[in-house]
């Protein structure tokens, strides 16, 4: 078994995401439950197709490319930084991103990465 935190692997049992539950459970409990149990239970899982470092990089920048940087956006930083991102890797990464998703998007994923990966 796996013992999973969000979407990051740290022991061998198994601990079942409930973000979307206590967050919406409530109020919109379908979505909670697909937020869970599919996207984390299911699409985070596969590792055997894409590492949890490759999904992270992924949702980082397709977060980016949206102008996505809330709190949401913030998780996902501070799991990339778990999943192995360095900080030079996170700022080449959004160097790049910059030049298809937009100059001030960079910008604002810089100032949260800062504040994530701090002056190491």
């Amino acid at each position: 078994m796996k013992i999973t935190q969000g979407c990051r692997e740290e022991r061998n049992i198994a601990v079942k995401q409930t973000a979307g539950r206590d967050a919406l459970g409530e109020f919109a409990p379908k979505f909670a439950e697909l937020n869970d149990d599919v996207l984390f239970g299911e699409v985070w899982s596969r590792e055997g197709q894409l590492s949890l470092r490759d999904r992270s990089l992924v949702t980082v920048v397709a977060l980016m490319a949206q102008g996505l940087t809330d709190e949401s956006f913030r998780y996902h930083l501070m799991e990339a930084k778990k999943n192995g991102i360095t900080k030079e890797e996170i700022a080449e990464v959004v160097t790049h991103a910059a030049f298809y998703c937009g100059w001030p998007k960079a910008w604002a994923v810089f100032r949260m990465a800062k504040d994530i990966w701090g002056e190491e």
